[in-house]
């Protein structure tokens, strides 16, 4: 698997809390370096279409920023969330039991990574090994079945 077992959390949480299958998702920098080549394409197209600096410069920003998050935070799978840190230091915790829909979007160049808790959605960049993503979804959170067509009303042809 590409994923390692992680450590229990230092941030305080009770030891039932750290369980014995958590995961951490490994990082992959395959978004940022992408939006950093076309940045450099962008740049090269400046002989041809001078206004071509501005979105050069745009995504260059944009794939350091991701690039620097792609060094800094990790993905954890807990027993009963997922969780964001940064170094030891949860930053955010999405409990599993508040999820109501996940999606990686393009499964075969994956570059996004969709979930919907009940009261708010998170898009977020693909920064880690999306095969590890995928699989620790399904084991955790399958995938909602799609909804069967209703059973036609009485009185209805």
């Amino acid at each position: 698997m590409t994923s390692s077992p992680s450590s229990p959390p230092a941030s305080g949480a009770p030891e039932g809390a750290a369980c014995a299958d958590a995961v951490i998702l490994r990082p992959r920098a395959w978004v940022p370096l992408g939006l950093l080549a076309l940045a450099g394409a962008g740049l090269g197209l400046r002989p041809l279409w001078s206004a071509a600096l501005w979105p050069a410069l745009a995504m260059g920003v944009m794939g350091l920023f991701l690039l620097l998050q792609t060094a800094l935070l990790r993905l954890r799978f807990a027993a009963d969330a997922l969780l964001v840190s940064r170094g030891d230091s949860v930053i955010r915790r999405f409990p599993y039991d508040e999820w109501i829909a996940w999606r990686v979007w393009w499964p075969a160049l994956p570059v996004l990574f969709y979930f919907r808790e009940r009261k708010s959605i998170h898009l977020l960049p693909m920064l880690f090994d999306a095969t590890a993503l995928r699989e620790e979804l399904e084991r955790r959170l399958p995938a909602p079945s799609p909804p069967e067509s209703a059973p036609p009303e009485p009185g209805s042809p």
